[in-house]
């Protein structure tokens, strides 16, 4: 039976490329992987990403960032993720619904409460089979992000808003047993090998 597995974590953690370490494991076990990404995924939705990326001349409240993620996430699930899990493809997430309660929740302050109020109204209990937080100090992360290139509106926020952020994420990962914390500050073989034998334990039975 397919399953939906999501990587989450900060900038520079190296989500997209442990997403890749994934898709491969899967592939070579012979399943079919769909890869997406939040916010995005579709088109409706990348041009939801820009809105939420792009810096604007008018300041983006928090609350609007907030429903516009879950916008941009509402039209992924219902138009590509659910179909492609209904048609036994496994899916592989580069962001999920963690992203919100940890960055505009934790990080923005915005209640948990009514995160959760939005998310159950617009997904109900869709959740992820299984989630690879990639935890990484704030610092690192950023000073990894800037290596790429300009940073993004967000990625351009106060170093304390990415600690606020981590603390949301790692609240939220120690209380999850569908959860794996992996330490992303390694080298990038070294964090492969940790994903790896995270999806050796937990999928052991495709094998």
């Amino acid at each position: 039976m397919s399953q939906f597995i999501v990587i989450e974590g900060l900038e520079g953690a190296g989500k997209s490329t442990v997403q890749g370490h994934v898709a491969d494991w899967l592939e070579r076990k012979g399943l079919t992987v769909l890869r997406t990404r939040e916010p995005g995924g579709t088109p409706l939705a990348e041009k939801m990403r820009g809105l939420v990326k792009e810096v604007h001349d008018e300041p983006l409240t928090m609350e609007a960032e907030l429903l516009l993620m879950y916008a941009a996430r509402v039209q992924l699930v219902k138009g590509c993720i659910q179909p492609a899990l209904a048609a036994n493809t496994w899916v592989v997430g580069d962001r999920h619904d963690w992203s919100s309660l940890a960055y505009q929740g934790g990080g923005r302050g915005i209640d948990l409460a009514l995160i959760r109020q939005i998310k159950q109204a617009v997904l109900g209990d869709f959740t992820p089979n299984l989630v690879l937080y990639l935890d990484i100090d704030p610092a690192q992360g950023l000073a990894r992000a800037r290596v790429r290139g300009e940073l993004d509106r967000i990625e351009q926020e106060q170093l304390s808003f990415f600690e606020r952020t981590r603390a949301g994420y790692l609240a939220l990962a120690n209380n999850n047993p569908d959860c794996e914390i992996i330490d992303a500050s390694q080298t990038e073989v070294e964090v492969k090998a940790s994903v790896l034998a995270c999806l050796e334990r937990r999928l052991c039975t495709l094998g």
